[in-house]
């Protein structure tokens, strides 16, 4: 598990802080990760990123010694349709409802304590958001991005339609 922040640039706009959980997260060079962006309801990640790239990537150990983890840099979306995607994607696993890959340039990294994180038991996956996006399938997929991913709560574009 990890958590992505990201801002739009009016100080108006709303911050957000995402969990992200499943295998999704791959180490691609000393300075650049990556991860998949699984359909949700919110699309605030992109929109931000595509805005002014800010994010800081956030690990936190809730088992084992306490220590927090944060990648700072300059995040890219990489869209379904692009070369970059289909070089990266293999090394991820399949999930269905995929939305884009997240690349982040780290231009930071920091660690502090974890004195405060409480200490959680891994149970395993939930398996309701892929569960769900197959059983909604492709075609109601595309139609739900369309009508619910291509502008942020701050309407903020995010998707558009050659990303669907």
């Amino acid at each position: 598990m990890f958590f992505v922040a990201t801002s739009p640039l009016s100080e108006d706009g709303h911050i957000n802080l995402s969990p992200k959980g499943y295998n999704t997260f791959r180490v691609l060079d000393s300075k650049t990760v990556a991860y998949l962006d699984l359909c949700g309801s919110g699309v605030e990640t992109i929109a931000h990123v595509k805005e002014n790239r800010r994010m800081v990537i956030m690990f936190c150990a809730f088992e084992g010694p306490p220590k927090i983890i944060r990648l700072y840099g300059k995040a890219s979306v990489i869209a379904q349709h692009s070369n970059e995607y289909k070089r990266l994607i293999p090394i991820f696993p399949e999930f269905t409802g995929l939305r884009a890959i997240i690349k982040l340039d780290v231009t930071r990294v920091s660690g502090s304590c974890g004195f405060s994180v409480p200490l959680y038991k891994y149970e395993g996956e939930r398996d309701q958001l892929e569960d769900w996006a197959k059983a909604k399938g492709k075609d109601w997929l595309t139609k739900y991005q369309e009508e619910n991913n291509l502008f942020s709560i701050d309407n903020l574009g995010a998707l558009d339609e050659s990303d669907l």
